[in-house]
């Protein structure tokens, strides 16, 4: 088994590698819009996987993976020439979804960034469900109210007085 940082170096070699001959020995139309993107190397060093991606609609993403399989050979040649290992590794392509992902992301955010919009329109004219002062009170506001004004006696927390006076009023009909 390789090391780790050795089969990233291998595969970003492989990646270097692959999209110069893609340019240069590879003479496939299909392949003109081919864009490698990224390689990946197994540790041991025996499969690389290439991705690409393509310029163009479906046909062109078909064909281009057609030109890939049919230039494999070629590729794997160039791959074998160009580096260093006793084993040249089998090349895998494979298209990148990347890009696609990408543009549904970048419609997500505009999406969210339009209802943001919304949202600070509506609020930029929105007025409080009640009055601006919840904590009206019923007192006009030029008497003070302090604690030292109320007795105990004023105050029935409990309204045992209504109790009793009921509890008195049954006793007496009871009679």
């Amino acid at each position: 088994m390789a090391d780790p940082a050795r089969a990233a170096k291998l595969a970003q070699r492989i990646k270097v590698v692959v999209a110069e001959a893609l340019g240069r020995k590879v003479k496939d139309p299909r392949l003109e819009g081919v864009t490698v993107t990224d390689a990946r190397v197994t540790n041991d060093l025996q499969h690389a996987t290439v991705y690409y991606t393509v310029f163009g609609d479906e046909t062109a993403h078909a064909d281009a993976a057609k030109g890939l399989e049919k230039a494999k050979g070629v590729l794997r040649q160039e791959v074998g020439r160009n580096i260093t290992v006793r084993l040249t590794p089998t090349l895998e392509f494979v298209a990148d979804q990347i890009p696609v992902v990408a543009s549904n992301l970048e419609e997500l955010l505009r999406e969210a960034r339009k209802r943001d919009a919304e949202v600070a329109a509506l609020a930029a004219t929105a007025k409080h469900a009640g009055e601006a002062d919840p904590y009206k009170s019923d007192a006009p506001e030029d008497v003070d109210i302090d604690e030292d004004d109320f007795d105990e006696e004023d105050i029935d927390l409990a309204g045992d007085d209504d109790i009793d006076e009921d509890a008195n009023k049954d006793a007496d009909s009871s009679k």
